[in-house]
């Protein structure tokens, strides 16, 4: 995510936090001093294992998660696809919550004992008791909150998940996004009547991630419907080792293309992106060839394989074209563009 800070890396997962997020222990340093600022990485703390937990489940299912990132308004655990079967979407989603209720149930009776029932159930900022007990209180409000059935919480996913298991993935989460939208409006008009700026955030970010999910289901359910070989292109533009960068960019200002496969005869041994490309000018001018800064390890897809699968390659990569290869031989590329050439078409179509 753009303008977030890798913090560190634990079980192969990067920890990091948007520079935004930054700005709460500075607020809340400023109007309530050290207790704000513990308070503040004591919530820093909960989100992180709240965020692990859902990420370490995921990967037991094979999802890949590279990285959390933590907001001034939560965390998100980046998973690179959703899972396969609703029962599993479950345990993935529960597992954050969960995480917080266990906390809080291991630390009650020490902190009750340790603060007493008049400080525990007083939380505030008053005393460093009392900012202990505010912190207990809110790592369970966080549970609690997630739980809502409404996308992108946990609720909402764990709704759409047995929702799925009655009727069509695509309109299980459309029915979970609109509980979304209707929370986030709720958390609107609460947010105004009781002039609560942050609830007022959150909804606006509910609202935008539940549309997003709407829109990346409906995505991977329209190309689910398309093979490789149904829309793979007639003509396309490949480089050689030796074609000078000058050459390439002149090709990217006269083609739609942007991405080219890296021949050596009749064989594909590289492939140079745009975003390579004007790397290596600014680093080294025009005068190096494409052979110098092509990527020797890249994925490819074969003709026979799915829209879906070319756009998880897309995304686990961070390229936006894909090399396909039948019989060891390149037969075309597929771009960001023509997935969503699809998309567009079918949308309009109405059969989305």
């Amino acid at each position: 995510m753009r303008g977030s800070i890798k913090l560190f890396e634990i079980f192969g997962i990067s920890i990091e936090i948007h520079i935004t997020f930054l700005l709460l222990p500075l607020l809340f340093g400023f109007l309530e001093g050290l207790k704000g600022v513990v308070l503040i990485l004591g919530i820093f703390a909960c989100v992180t294992f709240h965020e692990l937990s859902h990420a370490l489940q995921a990967k037991r299912f094979g999802v890949k998660v590279d990285r959390v990132v933590l907001l001034p308004i939560g965390g998100v655990a980046a998973m690179k696809s959703i899972p396969e079967k609703p029962s599993q979407e479950i345990k993935i989603a529960i597992s954050g919550p969960l995480f917080n209720f266990i906390l809080a149930a291991f630390l009650f009776y020490p902190m009750y004992y340790l603060l007493g029932e008049q400080i525990f159930f007083s939380p505030s900022l008053k005393t460093w008791g009392h900012t202990f007990a505010y912190l207990y209180w809110l790592n369970i409000i966080l549970g609690v909150f997630n739980l809502l059935p409404a996308f992108p919480m946990d609720g909402g996913r764990i709704l759409r998940a047995f929702l799925a298991q009655k009727m069509d993935f695509q309109k299980a989460t459309k029915i979970a996004v609109n509980f979304g939208h209707i929370f986030s409006l709720l958390f609107v008009f609460l947010g105004i009547v009781s002039s609560n700026f942050w609830l007022i955030i959150i909804a606006i970010f509910v609202y935008m991630a539940a549309s997003q999910e709407e829109l990346q289901v409906d995505i991977t359910e329209t190309l689910k419907r398309f093979k490789v070989k149904d829309i793979l292109p007639d003509q396309y533009i490949t480089v050689s080792r030796d074609t000078s960068l000058s050459k390439v960019l002149e090709m990217i200002f006269h083609s739609h293309q942007e991405d080219f496969p890296v021949m050596e005869g009749a064989n594909i041994v590289g492939f140079v992106t745009r975003t390579d490309i004007i790397s290596a000018i600014h680093q080294y001018g025009l005068d190096k060839m494409a052979g110098d800064v092509m990527r020797k390890d890249f994925p490819s897809a074969s003709p026979r394989d799915s829209l879906t699968r070319i756009h998880k390659l897309m995304e686990e990569s961070s390229l936006r074209a894909i090399p396909i290869i039948e019989s060891g031989h390149l037969v075309g590329i597929i771009t960001m563009e023509d997935l969503s050439k699809v998309y567009s078409l079918m949308s309009a179509k109405g059969t989305r």
